[in-house]
């Protein structure tokens, strides 16, 4: 059996790190908000190649508390990618304003910067951009349109730990970020957490009281803020995974350099398509096909688990329904959504049962 991601072979590779990390945080005697935070967030900020990182709850909270900071909400727009994990939208409509999606380039799943334009109105503050599956999105024009049109740009980089576009780290890339450490991703935590990256120091300080009920004394309040905080244990696994992350990343590019060799050969199959400027890492494995649901259940007969990212796109979701969306509104996120499928990529399967697994596919592919 291959599992899709096996969380305990790759938490188990740093064992004794991640020991050590709970013992060091539990004889502390200090558990939210201490110097295992303020570690891993001047450790993350320097990996991210950037000023600030402020350690939050989780990735949803992030991408909130950045709309917050810059004063997003009720009767503002925000452009978002059609084809996303519903997350990027909520963070939107939970500051109170209206996610405006824009189709993505098919060959990349990403936001296409050339239908960003239309899209904007009067009321538009900002644009979200994902670095879906760990693929960065094409930024410069991204930020070009935005200067132009005085816009943020945020950076959903969820799914994006260490991607390189044009050689700088995701995180970076535009006004502020929104990391998710939730324990699948490629920097993953032994719990949920999140961060938000930004060389905009005015923002970081708004954050910085956002994240702990508005306060930066205890029991002095200066703004209503909520209670969203990395805290000290995960903060401390973390800095310890962190030492590794580069080494997992390239673990994961060598399991898609095989499938996107190996996989070629298969013209029912659609793969990524990688541009010269982008730098992966590969959260995901994505490949389209037309039989995707028939070939989900012979390699599960087979003993290779898979998934699908996303099946349902977000504005065919019922959280969604009073957007009046229909099918065919976005076509594109719509094939996507229907022929997708994820192949396992977990850092440590071994190059065997990639093999079994693209044989596996092979062997379908006379159905």
């Amino acid at each position: 059996m291959t599992e899709f991601f096996d969380l305990r072979s790759v938490n188990n590779a740093s064992k004794s790190e991640l020991t050590a990390a709970f013992n060091r945080v539990l004889e502390s005697g200090w558990y939210v908000l201490g110097n295992e935070v303020n570690r891993f967030e001047s450790e993350f900020a320097n990996y991210c190649e950037v000023e600030n990182c402020i350690g939050v709850g989780n990735c949803l909270d992030a991408l909130q508390f950045i709309l917050h900071g810059f004063g997003i909400g009720s009767g503002d727009e925000v452009i978002v990618p059609s084809n996303t994990y519903i997350a990027t939208w909520l963070a939107v409509s939970n500051v109170g304003a209206t996610p405006v999606p824009v189709e993505p380039r098919i060959e990349t799943y990403n936001i296409d910067p050339t239908r960003i334009q239309d899209s904007i109105t009067s009321r538009t503050k900002a644009i979200i951009v994902v670095h879906l599956y760990g693929q960065p999105c094409n930024m410069d024009p991204v930020n070009e349109i935005a200067e132009k049109f005085g816009l943020k740009v945020i950076e959903d980089s969820a799914q994006a730990h260490g991607a390189r576009y044009k050689g700088r780290r995701v995180g970076g890339l535009g006004n502020a970020s929104g990391f998710s450490f939730y324990p699948s991703k490629n920097l993953g935590a032994l719990g949920d957490g999140g961060a938000v990256t930004t060389n905009d120091q005015v923002l970081a300080n708004k954050i910085n009281l956002l994240r702990n009920y508005g306060s930066k004394a205890k029991y002095q309040n200066e703004v209503k803020g909520f209670n969203s905080r990395l805290d000290e244990l995960q903060a401390a696994f973390l800095i310890e995974k962190l030492k590794v992350l580069d080494l997992q990343n390239e673990q994961r590019r060598k399991i898609a350099s095989i499938y996107l060799e190996r996989l070629a050969y298969f013209e029912e199959i659609t793969l990524p398509v990688i541009p010269d400027w982008a730098e992966p890492v590969w959260h995901q494995f994505i490949i389209r096909h037309q039989k995707r649901d028939d070939l989900i259940n012979n390699l599960r007969i087979a003993g290779i688990g898979t998934m699908i990212h996303y099946p349902i796109p977000p504005h065919l979701q019922l959280a969604y329904k009073e957007m009046g969306k229909k099918k065919g509104d976005y076509p594109i996120s719509e094939i996507i959504h229907k022929e997708v499928l994820s192949l396992p990529i977990t850092p440590g399967i071994s190059l065997l049962e990639v093999e079994t697994i693209i044989n596996h596919i092979k062997a379908c592919m006379s159905y």
